[in-house]
């Protein structure tokens, strides 16, 4: 019998969660039908700044909800889930569980999932007691994606229970290549090793520290940043500041993703606060170690036999991990790891499987 989930998301921009529901959407059974909601934004923008949005245009819902509670979407959004014939809903986050979790019920749809990508917004009160108060009226389906996300709801949030779906990726898409060939198609300097990151540039990823650390380096290593976000400018004059104007190259959003990973030596995650993030399983499955910071659930994104984990806001211990990974590269391959416990089919099947429950 044919299925349809529709995934309920706060903006289509370009990150890990919303990455993540796109590849549920594109490795779907063949009788499983999937929509993406976005509770923000227009389908024109979204479009123009996300080119990989085009090809799945016709399944992508965007509701342009103005700031603040908005009631009227929640009756907006019931009426969308009863005209694509929805089966199940699946929201990320508190805002889409708000709206989707009693657009769901409203619209009469049987299974409701709802993931945790990370705990800390879970630690103001404001948005713990919202919280509490959704998931009593709406009675979801909880997942986390990782066991301390996990760990840390059920802390925050008494009497309830999670299921742990760790997050994976497209292993056959991200795999090892030829490092000079990428280098060569990004425009990035050959002679040179290079640490690279993928992520938002915003406060909250603290590129600051990566700056600061990459200072600490010698000259012959770079720094290449996949990525935008308001601080892109701010980031700019701080590598210049550190006079590191030569060997930083901002890179802004990519397409192809896995030619970043392999122009590297290096993978680097500098974040102050995580869920279980996206790009190092990517990194890794295309071969490439990995230094991240000891937050969220990096740890389980992390090989333990070929990367490093640091504490956040320290940029001598990042550079330090550096320096040594650099120096003395891992014989073993952290590819394996991400093929075990990173796969993108185990956690679409793991899904599908509370889809239909």
């Amino acid at each position: 019998m044919p299925r349809t989930t529709v995934q309920v998301v706060q903006h289509l921009r370009p990150g890990g969660i919303e990455t993540l529901v796109l590849e549920l959407q594109r490795h779907a059974a063949r009788d499983h039908a999937v929509h993406v909601v976005s509770l923000e934004g227009r389908a024109e923008t979204a479009l123009q700044a996300w080119p990989r949005l085009r090809p799945v245009a016709d399944r992508l819902h965007f509701l342009d909800k103005p700031a603040g509670l908005q009631p009227r979407c929640v009756l907006v959004l019931a009426a969308l889930l009863r005209r694509l014939g929805a089966t199940a809903v699946h929201t990320h986050h508190v805002g889409p569980l708000l709206y989707g979790g009693l657009a769901a019920r409203l619209a009469g749809v049987r299974s409701l999932v709802h993931t945790e990508h990370d705990a800390w917004h879970l630690a103001d009160p404001r948005r713990r007691r919202l919280q509490s108060a959704v998931l009593r009226l709406v009675r979801p389906q909880l997942v986390a994606d990782a066991q301390l996300v996990r760990a840390r709801a059920e802390r925050a949030l008494p009497g309830r229970s999670f299921e742990v779906i760790a997050n994976g990726i497209d292993t056959q898409r991200f795999r090892p290549g030829n490092r000079a060939a990428a280098r060569r198609q990004l425009g990035l300097p050959e002679a040179v090793r290079l640490v690279g990151c993928a992520a938002r540039l915003e406060a909250v990823k603290d590129h600051a520290t990566l700056l600061e650390a990459l200072a600490a380096l010698p000259a012959g290593v770079h720094l290449a940043l996949a990525g935008d976000g308001s601080l892109a400018d701010e980031l700019q004059r701080r590598a210049d500041a550190l006079g590191l104007a030569e060997r930083v190259h901002f890179l802004g959003n990519l397409e192809e993703m896995p030619t970043f990973y392999r122009a590297l030596d290096l993978f680097c995650l500098a974040s102050r606060q995580e869920g279980l993030p996206l790009s190092p399983l990517e990194a890794q499955a295309c071969g490439i170690p990995c230094v991240l910071t000891d937050v969220g659930g990096c740890r389980e994104a992390l090989c333990p036999t070929s990367g490093r984990l640091v504490p956040p806001g320290d940029p001598a211990a990042l550079a330090d991990a550096l320096a040594r990974l650099l120096a003395r590269p891992s014989t073993r391959t952290p590819r394996a790891f991400v093929l075990e416990h990173g796969d993108l089919t185990q956690m679409t099947r793991a899904y599908e499987r509370l889809y239909a429950a």
